[in-house]
């Protein structure tokens, strides 16, 4: 026998024992569940029965590994529905290696109440986790800012993909959790599709992002959390005016797709971050960016009022603290605008009075907005059919 052969066989039996020692557990139940993932193990699955589901608060923190993964998932794909009053999440993952697949969250109604978040399903700490193919429908919160999916902690390396986001109302889609002490890192969020956001009720317009990467851009947006958000599509998202909030540097925002949204792909705050060939038509706005060091390139921006705008600051620094940070040091090159009022707008919300608006003894920042946007590199953009094709903002707003 040949050492080829002899090295077939081998890998033959590992295999064979891998696959025998992988345990599947089948459930119905919550208890049913629960008993299951105490017995986890590297490379074994949970199959959750077709039918719906209420009152599930899960944690799995068994690790799995790259070759051997656990996985959580539906008999059919879609067939298992999570829906009711959310407190704590219905999974809150903090092990490596864990997938969660094929789930359905239909008419939940999230609520922060007795030390829960709201959020549906969370990874806390975890990494190389991943969940793929869920569906999230008609959800809603009766708390402001209340995520639907949020990746948390000190979490490395996981991901988000080709989940479905409709219909949603008064909350956000995804967030990753940024604080003084945990930034997650290595997030991907990719192929997913997020379509009818309604706007929010809110007073104030605000915590109805899609994807919200950081929270705090004032004293954290200098955290890097070197997510990538790419290859996902928006469809009529309405919630705010922010359908992408970046909150936080080292970021990319790569190919993704957006249609009849009323809000705009945004650097709200934050650092160093890639806008690379997106595609923005028919909404409200494109592109709006406050922070520096931001390269956005061969973007395609058509039939809105401003493709993208450069916006003042309290400050034009990245060590500085500003409620805003005026847009500086940035590369806009290579985009494609076309029908649009204005194609790049500089010096977006100049004078803006923020007095009483924010808190100043939290945010120690100035409350005019009266730093200019500067030394930023424009050039190689094609901007065709517009009003103006590049205006420079010298009067307040």
């Amino acid at each position: 026998m040949t050492a080829k052969k002899l090295w077939l066989i081998v890998t033959c039996i590992c295999t064979v024992l891998t696959n025998i020692s992988a345990k599947t557990y089948k459930v119905s139940s919550r208890e049913q569940c629960e008993a299951a993932v105490r017995q986890l193990k590297a490379g074994d699955e949970i199959i959750l029965g077709n039918g719906e589901y209420a009152n599930w608060e899960i944690l799995i923190g068994t690790n799995g590994t790259a070759a051997k993964p656990i996985v959580i998932k539906a008999a059919s794909p879609g067939k298992a529905i999570f829906q009711g009053e959310i407190n704590k999440p219905v999974f809150t993952i903090t092990g490596s290696y864990i997938r969660l697949e094929g789930l359905s969250f239909i008419n939940c109604r999230q609520v922060k109440a007795n030390g829960g978040n709201g959020i549906i399903v969370e990874l806390k700490s975890s990494k190389f986790c991943r969940i793929t193919d869920c569906s999230f429908q008609n959800n809603s919160t009766i708390n402001q800012f209340t995520p639907m999916v949020s990746v948390s902690g000190k979490g490395e390396n996981n991901r988000l993909d080709h989940c479905r986001f409709s219909v949603n109302t008064d909350n956000q889609e995804v967030q990753v959790k940024i604080t003084d002490k945990e930034t997650p890192e290595y997030t991907m969020i990719d192929h997913n599709e997020f379509s009818n956001k309604p706007p929010v009720s809110w007073q104030n317009a605000n915590g109805g992002e899609c994807i919200q990467i950081g929270q705090d851009p004032v004293l954290l947006g200098i955290k890097e959390s070197y997510t990538t958000v790419r290859d996902n599509r928006f469809f009529a998202c309405d919630g705010e005016p922010e359908v992408i909030s970046n909150k936080s540097s080292g970021n990319r925002y790569i190919n993704n797709y957006f249609d009849k949204c009323r809000g705009e792909l945004v650097m709200r705050g934050g650092h160093d971050c890639l806008i690379d060939s997106n595609t923005i038509r028919n909404g409200s706005g494109g592109i709006r960016v406050n922070g520096t060091n931001h390269t956005i390139t061969n973007n395609k921006l058509t039939g809105m009022a401003t493709g993208i705008r450069l916006m003042y600051g309290m400050t034009g620094g990245k060590t500085e603290v500003g409620f805003y940070v005026a847009a500086s040091n940035c590369t806009i090159s290579s985009n494609e605008i076309a029908d649009c009022k204005t194609g790049i707008y500089i010096g977006g919300s100049k004078n803006t009075d923020w007095t009483g608006k924010f808190d100043t003894k939290r945010y120690p920042s100035r409350t005019m907005q009266d730093v200019p946007p500067s030394n930023n590199i424009i050039n190689g953009n094609r901007i065709t059919n517009t009003e103006t094709m590049i205006f420079h903002n010298e009067t307040a707003d």
